[in-house]
């Protein structure tokens, strides 16, 4: 059967027929009838068929997943045959969802117990939830009288997969629910849970596994990580429903000035500020989405502080993960009761946590992936029939043009792929640890196993070998750094097993893949100035620059959690400071808007009229007045003053500032990870052929690179003869970002221990093991899997390496054209990837005014060429 996308949608009468009448009964009084996911996917589940539904929130995915499972129970336990075992397990990656699915189960159950007593029938099973926040007391109670619906998350169900004890209750499952399907399968944790899933499947060939997802692409390849692998070629079977586009989009990008440049910091602040209050006002409960956690606070506070007679603690709060979690259940709770007005969240209440009615979700600034705009403002018309309300409000003319190609592609259901991550090497090591601990195990089944996962099913058994070679203490080297043999191997007979009386102990205290993150302190020599974020931390290069405390500091080097910095005055930043919290740009999403731009330049080069292009731009992204006008202008600009970059052509803009400092901006829309790589590469070969080193500051835009010769061409021809990732290897070899996450692999594979005999390894001590563990295994030689996947990682999941692949075939093919031009000042698409060096030593008044200073010049010399 393979994967099939499931065609028949069966009636009312037929789902009712197959149902406990105990169940039918409630459906009809608490429903009335059954949603579109559950007429295509209740019987399946039934028929314990894999399945996997797409569906916006609201429309009864969760319950159309659970409606087989509780018939099940309510038969079992009218017939008296409720075994003591484990029948569901549900996957949650949100403990907060955890117990929302406790609630939301326990609720019918009471409400058929009490219809079953008026009858004289004694329906009754167990759900409970189990979560490393689960008491003690509460987990032996499992262990004695198992739940027969558990509700867990991937940790700790790989957790149970190891406990000798518990095991025995999960052997004869019947179903899996794997829930928020979309946030798992482009990380680790989801690579991690393949593989926990393939174990569950080995103890019992017949379980079924169903997966929930919001608006999600493509849903062939989310169905093989969910239904795993036949054989190396062939999924196992697996249903699709797909109803992802069954509401009504109520969808617009809101302009608050019709001019962006023209225009003062205070005057952008009051307009959006008006807009998005009287959004607030004209509905019921809104939910506000900003892109990083500072700019949630920074809008809370800012309408308490311009509108303090609408807005007070009662009816405005803020969601993020920097909040508490008590905090965070207070905000859930009032949200659900219809106490608040308005709640600003950065990523935080995108999962399907419960949070009730919303009517409107505004958005400030682009998500950044059309997948995103969707799942967030599908937050919005929680109900079956409710449409889906949106707003996006830009601040600025890039955002503009990038919000308006998203919400055409959401209008047009047109969605961006999620890249599910392949052959992670350390998530590997550690479930095999695991697998070992659990039973002895041959080497042929071990792999057969493995490669049942779609995450492994390409695995290359040269790589499979390296992990058993590192896990069975083949390299002694590494004892010296504390590294032992996890496991025995018995080369004659095949055969695999745990090694020491504390391997059980040690898995289970270091399970998952949610590296340890801290706070880095900056010291100038023994002067401490601050802390930043690791995310930001690894980011940087030598030379780098940044703003801590308003001052600018050049990074040195870095030592465990410490980074040392030398005074940087004169010299403007390298790496803004939001650059951690900031989502990249879709690679699709980057695409469509260079087709738009290839679209724009035809028209422009064709000298067609104000009126049609107005025209044409409001009838193709769906544009409100303002908008439409604020983008004619930006791309007439563009086009008078240089060449529109698109599709088929990059722009090198090379440009000397006041200072005689020389800059080459690269207009390569492709989003900020295959920036970060084509970037880094380029700076590599110039790097190499000037003899000096280059400064770099990238966008989801594109990229500047700043040294004192530049020889672009030279670099460029260069990748006739060279692969890119090769080179792309060879630039990441002494930076920070490899140190860094080379100790999140190291953690992963179990080289180093956060927690061992009840001390738990700060993440600083973690650090300086971590820098001596890798110029051990440097030495031992490039294909040590741990360091093989700390690169894989981070040209792949950090960067995107493939999308830098095909930039760089399409200028050496001749299908992108590198076009280099001269520029006295930026061109209009340049200013705030220009701009962006500068962002943290200007205030949001100087940072418009220095962007209306190079806005000047350029109508200057476009009214100079007229």
């Amino acid at each position: 059967m393979g994967i099939e996308f499931q065609e028949e949608k069966h009636s009312d009468p037929e789902i009712f027929k197959a149902l406990h009448p105990l169940l039918g009964a409630w459906f009809k009084w608490r429903f009335g009838s059954f949603t579109e996911p559950q007429r295509y996917a209740i019987l399946n589940i039934h028929g314990l068929q894999n399945t996997l539904i797409s569906a916006p929130t609201g429309t009864g995915k969760t319950l159309a997943a659970f409606t087989a499972v509780l018939n099940e129970l309510i038969t079992l336990s009218d017939a008296g045959a409720l075994e003591d075992k484990i029948y569901c397990l549900y996957i949650s990656p949100l403990r907060a969802l955890s117990n929302d699915i406790e609630r939301n189960l326990n609720e019918p159950l009471q409400e058929i117990k009490k219809a079953g007593a008026k009858i004289n029938k004694d329906i009754d099973f167990r759900i409970a939830v189990r979560t490393g926040d689960t008491p003690a007391r509460e987990r032996s109670k499992q262990l004695r009288k198992p739940p027969h619906i558990l509700i867990t998350t991937p940790e700790s169900f790989a957790i149970l997969l190891n406990s000798s004890r518990f095991i025995e209750h999960l052997r004869e499952i019947k179903w899996v629910i794997v829930d928020e399907i979309h946030s798992l399968a482009e990380n680790k944790r989801g690579v991690h849970l393949s593989l926990s899933l393939e174990r569950l499947q080995a103890q019992n060939s017949g379980v079924c596994r169903i997966g929930l997802s919001a608006t999600i692409s493509p849903l062939e390849e989310i169905a093989k990580f969910l239904a795993g692998m036949k054989n190396e070629k062939e999924a196992r079977s697996c249903k699709i429903v797909d109803v992802r586009f069954l509401k009504k989009l109520d969808l617009k990008v809101i302009s608050p000035l019709p001019n962006l440049i023209d225009t003062t910091a205070g005057q952008v602040q009051q307009k959006l500020y008006e807009t998005l209050h009287q959004l607030i006002q004209s509905h019921k409960t809104t939910l506000v989405f900003t892109n990083t956690r500072s700019a949630t606070e920074r809008v809370v506070h800012n309408l308490k502080e311009l509108f303090p007679q609408d807005y007070s603690s009662g009816n405005l709060d803020a969601h993020h993960s920097s909040i508490s979690r008590e905090k965070r259940l207070n905000v859930e709770q009032r949200l659900k009761e219809g106490k608040l007005k308005c709640v600003v969240s950065s990523t935080s209440l995108e999962l399907g946590i419960d949070i009730g009615f919303i009517d409107l979700v505004v958005l400030l600034g682009s998500p950044k992936s059309i997948a995103r705009a969707l799942q967030r403002i599908g937050r919005s018309g929680h109900r079956l029939h409710d449409t889906i309300k949106g707003r996006i409000i830009v601040p600025d003319r890039d955002d503009l043009e990038e919000c308006a190609e998203l919400l055409k592609h959401a209008l047009e259901y047109k969605i961006d792929k999620v890249i599910i991550p392949r052959n992670c090497l350390d998530v590997l090591a550690q479930q095999i640890y695991g697998i070992a601990i659990a039973d002895k195990i041959l080497e042929k089944d071990l792999l057969k196993l493995v490669r049942g996962s779609y995450c492994y099913s390409s695995l290359a058994k040269s790589d499979f070998d390296e992990v058993i070679k590192y896990l069975a203490g083949h390299y002694t080297s590494l004892e010296t750094r504390h590294v032992y043999a996890k496991i025995w191997f018995d080369e004659e007979t095949g055969m695999i097993g745990r090694r020491g009386k504390m391997a059980r102990v040690l898995y289970m205290t270091n399970v998952g893949t949610i590296p340890d993150e801290a706070r880095i302190k900056v010291k100038l020599g023994e002067h401490s100035i601050g802390t930043i974020d690791e995310i930001f931390a690894e980011r940087l290069r030598p030379g780098d620059v940044f703003v801590l405390g308003g001052q600018s500091y050049a990074f040195r080097f870095s030592r465990g959690n410490t980074v040392q910095v030398a005074s940087a005055e004169k010299r403007p930043p390298t790496v803004p400071s939001w650059v951690s919290e900031m989502l990249p740009l879709s690679f699709d999403l980057a695409l469509a808007i260079q087709r738009f731009r290839l679209l724009m330049e035809e028209k422009f080069a064709a000298k067609r009229s104000k009126e049609e292009i107005m025209q044409f731009i409001e009838e193709y992204l769906y544009l409100e007045k303002n908008a439409t006008k604020a983008v004619y202008n930006y791309f007439r600009e563009q086009f008078l003053y240089s060449q529109i970059p698109n599709e088929k052509k990059i722009l090198i803009e090379h440009f000397t500032d006041e200072s005689g400092k020389r800059f080459a901006i690269f207009h390569s829309l492709y989003g900020r990870r295959t920036n970060d790589a084509f970037s880094r590469v380029l700076a590599y070969l110039i790097g190499r052929l000037s003899h000096k080193d280059v400064e770099i500051t990238v966008n989801d835009n594109g990229f500047v690179l700043s040294c004192e010769t530049m020889p672009v061409q030279q670099a460029l021809n260069l990748f006739k003869k060279n692969s890119v990732r090769p080179l792309a290897e060879l630039a990441i070899e002494k930076s920070e970002v490899l140190s860094r996450r080379f100790r999140h692999c190291a953690t992963r594979a179990l080289m180093i221990l956060r927690n061992y005999r009840g001390h738990t390894k700060s993440v600083g001590r973690q650090q300086m093991s971590s820098r001596l563990l890798l110029s051990a295994v440097k030495r031992i030689g490039n294909d040590f899997p741990v360091l093989k996947e700390t690169r894989r990682e981070i040209l792949e999941d950090f960067m995107d390496i493939a999308g830098a692949e095909k930039v760089v075939a399409g200028i050496t093919s001749g299908s992108i054209k590198a076009v280099e031009v001269n520029s006295p000042s930026p061109s209009p698409f340049a200013f705030n990837l220009y701009a962006a060096g500068y962002a943290d030593i200007l205030r949001m008044e100087g940072k418009l005014q220095f962007i209306r200073r190079m806005h000047e010049k350029v109508m200057q010399r476009i009214e100079g060429k007229g």
